[in-house]
């Protein structure tokens, strides 16, 4: 089914993709917009697992001061050249990870960087919540890891969905913008300020 031209701006607007990206996920999916976005999203993922061993080392600290100054943000979103940091769609993503982050205060970057004995210690709580269940050790496993998968989708950033949209998480914004600026981006370190929050420890 061939694509009218106004179907591949409506694609286009909503993902950033290629023209002809657009016309050939429109195809594929038979002309239903929501499944091309899909289809176009799984191609930036692809795209971006291949670039995510390239060296981001340019990029622009990201800043947001929620209203009022009771928060602060300030995140650092890396790509390989000055010319992608520079661009307009660049520096909205910062500034989007950074308003996510004062919303959503996640603990870490990435899975990666929690301690073992914080997830060790996770995994103590959810085995102590089932412990009189009566259910097999090997079905206990597998839902204390569903839990952890809960667990890093509130503490970590790359995993928490987007809350401007729930329906995309950091890391697919990330990868959509590798995808679309054909450079690696990855989101490096944030910082988040709470007012009165040392006074209270």
């Amino acid at each position: 089914m061939a694509a009218t031209a106004a179907q591949v701006k409506q694609l286009r607007d909503k993902t950033g993709a290629g023209m002809m990206d657009c016309k050939a996920a429109l195809e594929e999916s038979g002309g239903e917009v929501e499944k091309a976005i899909d289809l176009l999203r799984k191609k930036g993922l692809a795209q971006a697992t291949k670039r995510a061993g390239r060296i981001a080392k340019d990029g622009m600290i990201g800043h947001y001061i929620h209203m009022g100054g009771k928060v602060g943000v300030l995140v650092e979103v890396n790509c390989e050249t000055d010319f992608v940091a520079r661009t307009p769609e660049f520096q909205t993503l910062a500034k989007e990870i950074a308003m996510h982050i004062a919303a959503a205060s996640p603990l870490v970057v990435r899975r990666e960087e929690l301690g073992a004995e914080v997830l060790d210690k996770e995994r103590e709580i959810y085995r102590a919540q089932f412990a009189d269940s009566g259910k097999p050790a090997n079905v206990i496993d597998k839902i204390v890891e569903g839990k952890l998968d809960s667990y890093y989708s509130q503490v970590c950033l790359m995993d928490q969905p987007s809350v401007r949209d729930p329906n995309v998480t950091i890391k697919q914004m990330v990868a959509a913008a590798t995808a679309k600026t054909g450079e690696n981006v990855t989101v490096t370190r944030f910082v988040r300020f709470k007012l009165g929050e040392l006074a209270q420890e």
